[in-house]
């Protein structure tokens, strides 16, 4: 502590705040030839006194209780403190202060509950940006050339971040533009950045909800985008953001896919795969029909996992149920 003198006085020299509701409101000139230090008593402490002119700035007269930064006279104290009637007058003007939310820290941290993908069947797959994305609950595992990338599975917000969680379907359109769907409503990112959503699907023409899978399939012209619920789908046009008739047709003209999909997508090779449970189904843009050999084990080709051990019942409860329709979807 050093011998104190008028504050008041020294601020004509020193400085210049400028108070609320005037022409310079909020500003304060520091005098460039002070001796400013930050503490020690060996000059002027610069913090000391900004403490005591951004009070005036807010709104603060002096204090008459000694030893408060809002005391009129100046006196070397550190580390600097707020005085009761500091705190006191600026809450006067501002009111008490709020109770800050919680800090959610988005980590790659995942919990132990976390789906084996051996073992699950999974909510959406979507070929994103030239990489597999696998979606299960809240998380998402990420496939690159046939590899499960380092640090994953992972929440899913790492990389969308607002999306929900269990979602129903994704895609990725013509434009690179990623779309989720879940329950009445859908989001769409471009890239990780979100651009709407939620969006009630009765925007698209839809007046159903639980999507169970989306897929872009076809080349080039005829390419289009399908959206599949219970044993039915609908054409999707995003240019016109509307799907092209309010009535699905039949799953039978996909010959040899189940009637109820978990997931879809088109690898990079122009062949459809659809999921159900744990297995799947890949289907052949030219002969429109199921490739031989299929049903497989998603665990098996995707994630390396060992051959599931399923009793009779299960297995009848995932075979493929072939259809006899042969006609193109459009």
């Amino acid at each position: 502590m050093v011998t104190t003198c008028p504050l008041m006085v020294l601020e004509a020299f020193w400085l210049m705040p400028f108070f609320p509701r005037t022409h310079r409101a909020g500003d304060i000139h520091f005098d460039y030839d002070e001796s400013w230090t930050v503490g020690n008593s060996m000059g002027t402490d610069l913090l000391q006194v900004a403490a005591h002119e951004f009070g005036h700035v807010l709104g603060l007269q002096h204090s008459l209780v000694d030893g408060a930064v809002m005391s009129p006279f100046y006196s070397f104290s550190y580390p600097l403190g707020l005085s009761d009637d500091d705190k006191q007058g600026i809450q006067h003007l501002y009111g008490p202060p709020r109770k800050a939310p919680p800090v959610i820290t988005e980590t790659n941290e995942i919990e132990n509950t976390v789906p084996d993908p051996c073992r699950t069947n999974f909510d959406a797959v979507s070929m994103i940006r030239g990489e597999l994305f696998f979606f299960k609950s809240r998380y998402v595992w990420r496939i690159r050339e046939g590899r499960l990338q380092v640090g994953y599975p992972a929440l899913a917000t790492r990389h969308w971040r607002g999306i929900p969680n269990n979602i129903d379907a994704a895609y990725e359109d013509k434009t690179g533009n990623s779309w989720f769907f879940q329950g009445d409503s859908y989001w769409v990112f471009d890239a990780e950045r979100k651009i709407t959503g939620p969006d009630s699907l009765s925007r698209l023409g839809l007046h159903v909800s639980d999507i169970q899978a989306a897929l872009m399939w076809g080349e080039d012209k005829a390419q289009k985008t399908y959206l599949f619920k219970s044993g039915t789908y609908w054409c999707f046009s995003p240019l016109e953001n509307r799907v092209e008739t309010a009535h699905p047709r039949s799953m039978q003209d996909w010959r040899g896919i189940p009637m109820d999909i978990d997931a879809a997508f088109q690898d990079r090779y122009g062949y459809a795969h659809f999921l159900s449970g744990m297995q799947y189904w890949k289907f052949d843009p030219v002969e429109m029909k199921v490739l031989e050999g299929y049903p497989r084990y998603i665990g098996m080709d995707f994630f390396g996992c060992p051959l599931p051990i399923i009793d009779k019942a299960q297995e009848e409860s995932v075979s493929p149920q072939e259809v006899n329709g042969i006609s193109r979807p459009n």
